[in-house]
């Protein structure tokens, strides 16, 4: 995600300690490359430096191969919510013996990620992976690497339906259906008044199908809802001000929501800090930032939504190799990273366990399964 899916977030301290120290075995990227955007010449040279040869991880059933240099651009390269999606490219890598690079900008300035696809063009990156967060910036680039034999796949976020963006195939969550599925749970725990939605960076293609379709839902739902959507900044700080501020300016509202992981915290802090809940307010958002879950396990939020940003990364990889392996034969596909909803029924596993996937831990794990599996 939230989250992801969304607006710049400083890596806090505590996450910084997860973060791999030196480049990985399989091409990896050192500590500095995952806290840190790229410039244009600074990712050319990176990308020039990283001929290795052929590859071939031990045991492998595909033969040696060149080590395909695979180029991620993110719109927020240090959002501690890409942090399991950069241990996923390293882990796919891994497994598939490919060298990869995490570039593009630290605060969603999409004139910087385009900057980063042309870097990764003119250095002949074997394929790319960009979130298309702006519903026209990205559509020359990718042209452009397609010329150039570049295959581009999009990744958590996606060009708008009937957009002439030719990447090849999106893998992430489905936002709008997200939305939708959210505005019903809503429309499930209120029964009318004024909900308040709040986003990040209206607008931006990660998160805006978010809020499209929590209003379709909620307007679909028969009941009377007054919907008020309200925008909260790029910065944690501005996205918790703006939702106090909203709440003591409107305290009959009935729930209070969020399309990204920010402002999903800065209602989970709201919510806790006024006793919203015991007052029958309900609140929810998106993705698995520490304090959101937190705050379900005490009961202050209803829930959040996990888009599941490993798999973002590790599908992706995956694609790309394929592509690559088979000459452009196998794939490309799109896939749907799916949606988890966390409760406070279901927020205890998240919070006792510490894995690379969920971003937590740099130790490779295996997690035993204890119960039945919900279907």
């Amino acid at each position: 995600m939230q989250d992801d899916q969304d607006p710049i977030r400083q890596v806090p301290e505590t996450l910084r300690e997860t973060l791999p120290e030196t480049e990985a075995p399989a091409g990896g990227i050192a500590r500095r490359a995952l806290m840190h955007g790229v410039s244009l010449a600074g990712a050319m040279a990176l990308l020039g430096a990283g001929a290795r040869g052929t590859a071939a991880a031990e045991g492998s059933p595909f033969p040696a191969h060149k080590r395909w240099k695979l180029v991620f651009v993110n719109h927020v390269t240090t959002n501690p919510f890409f942090v399991p999606t950069q241990y996923a490219l390293a882990d796919a890598c891994g497994l598939l013996g490919c060298d990869y690079q995490w570039t593009g900008s630290a605060n969603a300035d999409v004139a910087e990620m385009v900057n980063a696809m042309k870097a990764a063009i003119a250095a002949k990156a074997d394929a790319i992976a960009v979130p298309i967060v702006d519903p026209k910036a990205f559509n020359q680039p990718v042209e452009d690497a397609l010329a150039a034999g570049i295959p581009v796949f999009a990744y958590n976020a996606d060009a708008p339906a009937g957009s002439s963006n030719k990447r090849l195939a999106y893998i992430g969550q489905d936002l709008y259906q997200a939305g939708v599925l959210m505005g019903q749970r809503i429309a499930s725990l209120v029964d009318g008044g004024t909900v308040a939605l709040f986003i990040a960076t209206p607008g931006q293609l990660n998160i805006q199908p978010r809020i499209d379709g929590a209003q379709d839902a909620l307007k679909k739902s028969g009941k009377n809802f007054d919907i008020q959507v309200i925008a909260t900044g790029p910065t944690v700080n501005e996205e918790l001000s703006k939702i106090k501020a909203f709440y003591l300016g409107h305290q009959n509202l009935k729930g209070m929501f969020a399309v990204d992981a920010g402002s999903t915290q800065g209602v989970a802090e709201t919510m806790h800090q006024y006793g919203l809940a015991a007052k029958g307010v309900h609140g929810g958002g998106f993705d698995l930032l520490p304090r959101t879950l937190e705050m379900i396990k005490a009961g202050s939020l209803d829930f959040t939504i996990d888009q599941q940003p490993y798999l973002q990364g590790f599908y992706t990889v995956t694609e790309m190799f394929m592509f690559l392996a088979s000459g452009g034969l196998v794939g490309p596909a799109e896939i749907n990273t799916g949606l988890k909803f966390i409760t406070k029924g279901s927020v205890d596993a998240y919070l006792s366990t510490s894995t690379r996937y969920e971003g937590k831990s740099k130790k490779p794990v295996i997690v035993p399964r204890t119960g039945a599996i919900a279907g």
